[in-house]
């Protein structure tokens, strides 16, 4: 079938489906007021069929149907298409005649469709919806007047329904809406008497319908309703009342009601706002809060919009940090506030704003009045109201101080906190990055000259203030180039770096030799020091770090042997004495580790009774190789290479073990290396001695030096103490030669004092020497102390000695060290002094 575009077209008109659909009628379920009316449509024209026919943009769908089979047809195929669009009524007598409908597939002459009458169903819109039709399979000559306004009152009839239809089902809703609502819905009439009464308003004010229907709303609004129109009545607040008493706030619309024409009262909801009330006004305290945190919060914070980078917000901290009012900067952007700075800060804005992590700069600002911060700033891109990543929220931390002190912590790390020159760990760094550069350079080694002895007759203060000086004569002896450290106590080295280093490094240190040998001026009166150098170079005098201070070490020490105040340059000859002395020190190692220290003992005579008091033991080595080795070096070595516990604790067993062999009462005396005191072994070392021999404390001396009272005084008469709880024997050897101090004999009373022999040497032809022995002698007698003199080796010395009052001899007169098993026999009953020097 061909159809003109003209009725389809109208079928199609966008405003007609609007209202169409609006109506919510397509589809919809059966109802018996349309479907009496398309019954009564068929009986009163006589048709077989009748239909109120509906029709959308694809089909006619019939909302009620009188003797058809099926619910729609395809719009291509219906005849209402016609009346639809002509928006009149259509009569065909006899389709299978009509051009328009005889090729129509429903259109036949045994049982198909030949008659068809149809109404337009107009509604109050103006737009045409559909058709209320009938048809026939017979043919007939058309409808007399009668039945065209029997059938167009029955149309009008279908779009009166249709229209009802929308408002009863508006109704319905609104009904189930109020009933359903949790607002109060109510009503009253122009004499303000309440006639409805929603369940909600039952819930909210706590009164049935029935108890309120009738009465003034005053019972619930003390001050009424607002007239309709207001500004009040379009949304208003209110007080409220309950049936207990209490009030609360309520939001109130209102608005007149008709019926018809006539206005019939007001009809008002209501909202119980108590809870958003309450809400708002912890909003409200939340905000003030937060606005108390974010003025206070001592950090800057700011916050921008991210288009136009415009400042809206700046703390009170922020004000501080700028320098600035808040309300200079807001509005304002960086560039406006800061032409040297803002573009950078906009770059980091930008930046901020196209990361999803929170961006962290840091960063220097210097305030307009000129003092400079360091700030670390936190940008994070927020969200807004209007947006997502509408802003910049940013907080800048002061972290000058925080800076300042890392900046100190840095150079405490490299630099020496007394005197400002590089510490050791700078030093050490420094040399072993030049020496993997292979850049040349000279070292020197400085090592101070009578430095104890400013500290201990001064105090370490005024030590402290010396070495502040002997840091600034350095530096001002060295060139721009060349550079100082200070890596120990009174340790300095100066590295000179380029070229010429032999004759640069030979004129520095003689230049530092005269410098630091002029006299020091302190509060305490004026020290006297001096430099002994070594110096090494790289690469002539080693190519790793290790070999250059071990070689500037070397020489350091020939410069010290070779007298004060001296610089000494390495050569070969210093590293073969090392090398050799490192080969026995190895030796050494081997020697202890195996037990072969042994021991002789040099008899100690009493000149009372001429009989032998006691021995000293003598440690001896005998290398395999070299022979003898002198006590006065491996001792040492023993020291240097960190042996002498091991090897003091076998020497003093062997003597406690050796003496428990001689006849009572025979004492022993052992010297004790000053190191032995910086263990905290000793006192365990000495009982385990006595316990194994089974030697009595009482026959077992110690002997100590002055060296070692100087180097921990506190330390070493606590232990001396605890040595002499157990019975034992203290003397102090070698007295005179050292630091002597007398204040030694006030905290601690010696058991005997030991002459140096140097005093000893020269007694008979030095009257100072004479004095020395017979001062020392006079003090032991005051403090009841024995006093020994060493090194006597004839009897002219005897002589003087025991007329100055020495209480025992020792020396090469006597005997000279002999073995253990010989001293057993040694004493005889004759006595070793003869009886006519014998006191």
């Amino acid at each position: 079938m061909d159809l003109s575009n003209a009725p389809k077209a109208a079928c199609l008109d966008r405003a007609r489906l609007d209202v169409l659909a609006g109506l919510g009628i397509l589809d919809s379920a059966p109802e018996q007021d349309f479907d009496e009316l398309t019954r009564l449509a068929a009986v009163a024209l006589g048709v077989e069929c009748a239909a109120i026919s509906l029709l959308d943009d694809k089909r006619q769908w019939y909302k009620a149907r009188h003797n058809i089979p099926f619910e729609e047809t395809p719009l291509d195929v219906a005849f209402c298409i016609y009346t639809v669009a002509s928006r009149e009524i259509l009569v065909v007598p006899d389709a299978t005649l009509d051009p328009r409908f005889r090729d129509n597939p429903f259109v036949t002459p045994e049982d198909g469709i030949r008659f068809y009458a149809g109404v337009p169903l107009i509604v109050n819109s103006g737009h045409c919806l559909g058709t209320l039709c009938v048809f026939d399979t017979k043919a007939r000559a058309g409808l007399d007047d009668i039945q065209l306004r029997l059938l167009a009152d029955l149309a009008r009839l279908a779009s009166d329904l249709i229209e009802a239809r929308r408002f009863n089902r508006m109704g319905e809703i609104a009904s189930k809406v109020v009933d359903a609502t949790s607002d109060a819905v109510l009503a009253v009439d122009p004499d303000g008497a309440i006639v409805y009464w929603n369940p909600a308003a039952e819930a909210m004010f706590g009164h049935a319908a029935r108890d309120v229907l009738g009465h003034g709303i005053e019972l619930m609004l003390p001050d009424g309703l607002p007239e309709p129109g207001s500004a009040a009545a379009s949304r208003g607040e209110a007080l409220a009342c309950r049936a207990d008493g209490s009030s609360f706030p309520v939001e109130l619309s209102v608005a007149p009601w008709a019926q018809g024409t006539t206005t019939r009262g007001v009809a008002a909801i209501l909202r119980d706002i108590g809870h958003r009330k309450a809400l708002q006004r912890d909003h409200e305290h939340a905000k003030a809060f937060l606005d108390n945190v974010v003025s206070n919060l001592p950090a800057m914070l700011f916050v921008k919009d991210v288009q136009s980078r415009q400042y809206l917000v700046v703390n009170q901290a922020g004000e501080k940090v700028i320098g600035r009012e808040a309300a200079e900067m807001i509005g304002q952007t960086d560039l406006d506030l800061f032409p040297e700075y803002g573009a950078g800060y906009e770059e980091r804005d930008t930046e901020a704003a196209a990361s999803c992590e929170p961006h962290v700069f840091e960063s220097t600002f210097t305030r307009d009045d000129g003092e400079t911060v360091h700030l670390r700033t936190i940008r994070k891109l927020i969200d807004g109201p209007d947006r997502p990543g509408q802003y910049i929220l940013g907080i800048s931390e002061d972290v000058t101080q925080i800076r300042q002190q890392e900046a100190e912590v840095l150079r405490l790390a490299h630099y020496d906190t007394l005197t400002g020159l590089l510490n050791r760990a700078s030093f050490t760094d420094r040399i072993h990055r030049m020496v993997q550069e292979r850049a040349p350079f000279a070292m020197l080694s400085i090592d101070l000259d009578r430095f104890k002895a400013v500290n201990d007759m001064f105090g370490h203060p005024v030590g402290d203030a010396v070495l502040v000086q002997v840091g600034e004569r350095l530096n001002s002896v060295i060139g721009g180039g060349d550079w100082v450290a200070r890596i120990g106590g009174d340790e300095f080295f100066a590295i000179l770096p380029g070229e010429n280093l032999r004759h640069r490094a030979e004129q520095v240190a003689e230049a530092i030799v005269r410098r630091l040998s002029a006299p020091f001026s302190t509060e305490r009166g004026v020290a006297h020091l001096g430099a002994s150098i070594g110096v090494v170079l790289m690469p002539e005098d080693g190519t790793t770090t290790e070999q250059l201070r071990e070689n500037v070490d070397l020489a350091l020490y020939r410069a010290k042997m070779n007298g004060r105040s001296g610089v000494c340059f390495f050569n070969s000859a210093m590293d073969a004495a090392a090398q050799d002395r490192r080969s026995v020190a190895r030796d050494l190692r081997q020697a202890v580790a195996n037990g072969e220290i042994t021991l002789a003992y040099q008899p100690l005579i009493c000149t009372r009774t001429g009989q032998v008091a006691s021995a000293e033991a003598l440690a001896r080595w005998t290398h395999p190789d070299r022979g003898p080795i002198r006590p006065d070096i491996f001792i040492p070595m023993a020291e240097e290479y960190g042996l002498i516990d091991v090897l003091g604790e076998q020497l003093l067993r062997k003597a406690c073990v050796d003496a428990q062999t001689w006849p009572e009462p025979l004492c022993v005396a052992v010297n004790l290396s000053p190191l032995q005191f910086l263990s905290n072994q000793l006192i365990a070392t000495v009982r385990e001695a006595l316990k194994v021999s089974g030697l009595a404390p009482q026959r077992l001396q110690l002997e100590v030096t002055e060296g070692l009272l100087i180097r921990d005084v506190e330390r070493t008469f606590a232990q001396l103490e605890q040595l002499r709880e157990l019975g034992i024997q203290i003397l102090i050897d070698d007295f005179g030669v050292g630091y002597s101090s007398l204040s030694y004999f006030q905290r601690f009373i010696f058991d005997k004092v030991k002459i140096d022999k140097s005093f000893i040497n020269d007694i008979a032809t030095s009257s100072a020497a004479r004095a020395i022995v017979q001062a020392v002698v006079g003090l032991g007698q005051e403090l009841g102390m024995a006093v020994v003199a060493e090194g006597v080796e004839n009897e002219e010395q005897m002589g003087l000695l025991v007329g100055l009052g020495c209480t025992h001899l020792q020396g090469y007169l006597f005997s000279h060290p002999i073995s253990a098993k010989a001293l057993a026999r040694f004493p005889d009953s004759k006595g070793v002094i003869p009886a006519r020097t014998a006191a």
